[in-house]
């Protein structure tokens, strides 16, 4: 008997497309059992497992699949897999990419696909890059998912806040120049509510005095300057109409801040929960937005060999391309970018309270590296700490 090939497993390769997944099942010695394509839908994900299951007890083969778009277009096809209690594997596409340039096929077909994922299995063994480009999933808990789901939500309303800021204060620069003038920034909760009194801006000028006076937060010296502005303003005659698209933005802004708030609660209370963020959470400059994040984005240390592989994965390192005498390093493509726009701006924060980070920062700068270099630099160090924090369960701790 060969020694590449599990006689005792079924494997499986799934190509995942937007709406129809090709699959192959190998019997373990490498011959195809069954080749075919599902539909993303449940009646599809319902076949796939009548298929499979009943391949499994004809052979008493225990069941491992790998698929390409976990947590991708696979959702909830991947989720439904774990459930079943099935060993699920990703499909790493970069590598994926350098495995089918050494080994060709013939053409490139979904189906042919599929079989390049099943031959993996036979070939992760005895041969390294196979090994690479399968990657083992290890299911988070539930409390790490749900940080996932969470702070990912709140950086999308974050980034629409931001955009729809951006959009109102120019409008409003082009509208009403010293209306927007009365603010420093076109996000101040005081301001928007000010915006928001009357759905047209024109009647902003006839509001009475004792009604702005209760908009929270909004201090004498503002209610002087609107005060001022009431008996000056001066209005565009088109804002016949966009007078209404000011009002629906600044309601929106109001809206998206009220949300934004509610899921920091949210996160707030999972972190004590999560083992992961609450020990993050210990190092200065990671508050809890961070922490939920990166224990979101992480899910669990068991997924990484190692704190270089957990470092690669936070993109505060790059690969090694060093050949022969050369040596070098390239750009990482598998770096979870959610993660590493994280780690960076908490590990700037970091450094503005702790003395001795500052000055690593300092002295990189000095020898000559970007103020990013430095930045990254640093990360690199903290995922360091925050691999052996985890690893010990221990808080973060300034000798």
């Amino acid at each position: 008997m060969n020694a590449l090939y599990t006689p005792n497993e079924l494997q499986i390769g799934i190509d995942v497309g937007s709406i129809n997944h090709a699959v192959a099942i190998s019997d373990g010695f490498g011959n195809i059992l069954n080749e075919f394509e599902i539909t993303h839908t449940k009646k599809g994900f319902d076949y796939f497992f009548k298929i499979v299951e009943d391949e499994a007890n004809k052979r008493e083969s225990t069941i491992i699949i790998a698929m390409e778009g976990y947590n991708g277009w696979a959702r909830p096809f991947d989720s439904l897999i774990l459930k079943k209690g099935y060993k699920l594997y990703n499909v790493n596409n970069v590598k994926l990419a350098r495995f089918k340039e050494i080994f060709p096929a013939a053409a490139k077909t979904d189906v042919i696909d599929a079989r390049k994922i099943v031959e993996l299995f036979s070939l992760q063994k005895h041969l390294p890059l196979a090994k690479k480009v399968l990657q083992e999933i290890t299911v988070p808990d539930d409390c790490n998912a749900q940080l996932k789901k969470l702070t990912r939500r709140r950086k999308q309303l974050v980034e629409e806040r931001m955009s729809i800021a951006n959009r109102f204060g120019s409008d409003l620069q082009g509208e009403v120049p010293d209306l927007k003038a009365l603010t420093s920034s076109v996000d101040n909760l005081w301001f928007l509510r000010f915006m928001t009194l009357r759905d047209d801006i024109r009647k902003l000028s006839k509001v009475h005095k004792q009604s702005i006076a209760k908009i929270k937060y909004l201090g004498k010296k503002n209610l002087a300057h609107i005060m001022q502005w009431q008996k000056e303003a001066q209005f565009n005659t088109t804002l016949e109409y966009t007078a209404s698209i000011l009002y629906d933005d600044s309601m929106r802004l109001l809206e998206l801040k009220d949300k934004i708030k509610e899921l920091d609660k949210q996160i707030k209370i999972l972190i004590p929960s999560s083992k992961i963020a609450k020990l993050i959470q210990t190092i200065p400059g990671f508050a809890h937005i961070s922490a939920g994040s990166l224990a979101g984005e992480l899910g669990t240390l068991k997924r990484f060999e190692s704190e270089a592989s957990l470092a690669l994965y936070l993109g505060m390192t790059n690969l090694d391309n060093s050949s022969g005498k050369y040596k070098g390093s390239k750009r990482n493509l598998a770096t979870n970018r959610h993660a590493k726009m994280v780690m960076i701006t908490a590990t700037m924060k970091h450094t503005q309270y702790v003395e001795e980070s500052k000055q690593y920062i300092e002295k990189k700068i000095s020898e000559g590296k970007k103020y990013q270099q430095a930045i990254r630099s640093m990360g690199r160090h903290l995922v360091r700490v925050i691999w052996s924090m985890i690893q010990q369960e221990r808080e973060y701790e300034i000798r």
